[in-house]
């Protein structure tokens, strides 16, 4: 069994998938950006991206009775490599002790142009 998950405080996604899909005690969270869900627009900053798409991800994982405490296995995806130290800093603040197992993957092109990318699963509360 599996079903959908979709949170109005988060980005809709931008083609033919779901934000998060539930199946049996684990949610998968498909790759969430820096977008305000509020004015569709993405801030500038590497940093104001990663920010943004870690409370993007959070609302989702609240939606499907996760949290971010919860969080097992994230992918980030960046454009620059200069810009890493930056996403570590902001990602840092927002992870739970000890932090979930992760993988890093440089991307040259991320959609609408931006910056940075993350995907998730968590386990259920």
């Amino acid at each position: 069994m599996r079903s959908q998950v979709f949170s109005a405080d988060a980005p809709a996604p931008l083609g033919p998938y779901s934000q998060a899909i539930v199946s049996g005690s684990l949610v998968f969270c498909s790759g969430t950006l820096g977008i305000d869900p509020t004015t569709g627009i993405a801030p500038e900053s590497v940093a104001a991206q990663t920010e943004q798409a870690l409370r993007n991800l959070a609302r989702i994982l609240s939606e499907s009775g996760s949290s971010m405490q919860q969080l097992v296995k994230t992918t980030i995806y960046y454009v620059r490599a200069e810009d890493f130290a930056a996403i570590n800093e902001v990602y840092a603040r927002h992870m739970p002790d000890p932090p979930p197992a992760r993988s890093a993957v440089p991307c040259p092109v991320l959609p609408k142009g931006l910056l940075f990318c993350i995907d998730a699963i968590a386990t259920l509360s």
